[in-house]
């Protein structure tokens, strides 16, 4: 995982009276599941429901420091990450992975280095009926996020822009 020294409640301050253009915060509904470091990078997308076969498959390619969001349409009936998926993505170069859905094997994500945010924990495994849609403009909780957005995350929360919002 990279190390980013970088505020969202700052980017929030300077965007509260004139947001920018593709500015948006995700709502505070996520909880962390990994390493409590911030992380940041380029957004790609995943829209899938119960299904993680994109996930993986993503996962499985370098992730050269980008973040994974997963519009799994809120979905609390089954996981769509657990601890060898996590593995996958702190193995190959991911900074972060965003789960619109549950994610299980808790205690294995807990040690992983790299950032790993869902709505929940949930031990019933995913299905393997239909892969998801990759690199496509997707809502998570309402929130527009595009495939390029910049997607940015502490412990304060989470923040989506079109243009980069700090240097690392």
């Amino acid at each position: 995982m990279q190390s980013h020294l970088f505020s969202t409640c700052d980017f929030c301050d300077a965007a509260r009276d004139a947001p920018p253009a593709g500015f948006a915060v995700l709502p505070a509904v996520f909880h962390n599941f990994a390493s409590a470091a911030p992380f940041c990078g380029t957004v790609v997308t995943v829209q899938c429901f119960e299904d993680n076969t994109s996930v993986r498959a993503l996962l499985e390619t370098p992730g050269q420091g980008r973040v994974l969001v997963v519009a799994g349409a809120g979905s609390r009936r089954t996981a769509l990450l657990g601890g060898n998926l996590g593995q996958l993505a702190a193995r190959n170069g991911w900074a972060g992975v965003v789960v619109d859905g549950c994610v299980r094997d808790v205690a294995e994500l807990a040690g992983l280095p790299v950032g790993i945010r869902a709505l929940a924990a949930m031990p019933m495994p995913p299905m393997k009926r239909q892969p998801g849609l990759v690199d496509v403009a997707v809502y998570v909780q309402g929130v527009a996020v595009q495939p390029g957005d910049w997607l940015y995350a502490d412990a304060d929360g989470m923040v989506v822009s079109r243009t980069p919002l700090h240097q690392p």
